[in-house]
């Protein structure tokens, strides 16, 4: 039997958020405002079945499914949250389990570096697929367990702030966040994160 390690649902995307993802799903394309639902499991290749149930049990779109050497990723979303919860419900039956089993989030890293230099901006800035952290803004990052609750740090950070997602990445060994803006906004978005995870 399949170990659930993330079971988290988002009710609304954030345009930020959802643009990052954009950047790299090879499945359907999300929108702003939609509903997600996103699972991780192990071993990986257990995604498959799981997504098959979901597929054909309510019109829900998958924009990611990804097996890579542990564990397997499934994103899911739709305009109607119904559907998306429907889904996911046939997901928790298929693995004869529910939302609460999942592996809770470990914060591993939790940082907000103020006043970035630009050397440190550049060497940011080289390999990311987000918006750019800039000079003299402040960088909150995040490091977590499982993964794929990246999304949701970031996702609720976008909600709390006006903040600018430089970088998640929500698959493999651990989850990484970067944000920067103001460090006014940029405090309260690591707040907004933290709780999320906490919450979870």
């Amino acid at each position: 039997m399949a170990e659930l390690r993330s079971f988290i649902f988002l009710d609304q995307l954030q345009p930020q958020t959802m643009c990052y993802l954009g950047t790299w799903v090879r499945g359907s394309p999300p929108r702003s405002h939609m509903a997600a639902q996103v699972i991780e499991v192990a071993p990986g290749l257990d995604i498959e079945p799981l997504t098959d149930v979901a597929l054909k049990h309510s019109e829900v779109q998958a924009g990611i499914l990804v097996v890579e050497r542990q564990f397997g990723y499934l994103e899911l979303h739709s305009r109607s949250t119904e559907a998306v919860r429907s889904a996911a419900a046939a997901v928790l039956e298929a693995l004869e389990t529910s939302a609460s089993d999942a592996t809770r989030p470990t914060v591993l890293a939790s940082q907000v570096v103020s006043r970035l230099d630009a050397q440190h901006a550049f060497l940011i800035n080289r390999n990311k697929i987000g918006s750019m952290a800039l000079q003299g803004e402040s960088l909150f990052v995040m490091e977590m367990q499982p993964a794929s609750y990246a999304i949701l740090a970031t996702n609720e950070a976008e909600k709390a702030a006006p903040i600018k997602v430089v970088d998640y990445r929500m698959i493999g060994a651990t989850g990484r966040v970067y944000l920067s803006g103001r460090e006014a906004d940029v405090r309260a978005a690591a707040e907004a994160a933290e709780a999320a995870l906490v919450a979870t």
